[in-house]
């Protein structure tokens, strides 16, 4: 059985889902198709903690689905602008994890892990399958999988959300 290691940026695949098709991404689905015979080694959501009531119940969902969730702090600089990424987090779990697994899955459209993904493919020999919208994820990060799988209507809950439209 092959061992596998999953690995989602949570805000990545929440911004990219819902900007491209105003829904939500099934967690219950995509954990199915990630773990389908294979034994799960390690299972990571990275998410922000805004400390709101909803977002504690997604959290607990994940953790029934069998993700370890690791909250970062929602931060608000004084000018206004925000902070809240998991880049440097991630990349440290998939290095640490990636020699004890067959099969890395990303979850992330974000370029910044494609360097990541060539170094676990060198370094440990593993495959990497990245799960991520197509129109928003970063070419570079596409070719340096050894498998892409695009988010779309089989990996989506069905409602759509409401998202605010912005004025030009």
């Amino acid at each position: 059985m092959e061992a596998v290691a999953i690995f989602v940026d949570v805000q990545n695949i929440y911004y990219t889902t819902r900007q491209r098709f105003s829904r939500h991404f099934d967690y219950n689905k995509f954990w199915a198709q990630a773990t389908h015979g294979r034994k799960v080694v390690k299972a990571v959501a990275f998410a922000i903690d805004r400390d709101d009531e909803k977002q504690k119940q997604f959290q607990a969902i994940l953790r029934g689905i069998g993700f370890e969730v690791r909250l970062k702090p929602f931060i608000r600089r004084m000018d206004g602008s925000t902070k809240g990424d998991w880049d440097v987090g991630i990349t440290l779990e998939v290095l640490e994890f990636a020699p004890r697994a067959d099969v890395v899955v990303l979850a992330t459209g974000d370029g910044d892990f494609d360097l990541l993904v060539h170094k676990i493919r060198e370094r440990d020999s593993v495959s990497v399958e990245v799960y991520g919208v197509p129109e928003l994820s970063a070419g570079t990060l596409i070719r340096a999988a050894n498998r892409f799988i695009p988010i779309g209507d089989p990996l989506l809950l069905g409602n759509k959300i409401a998202v605010p439209r912005v004025l030009e």
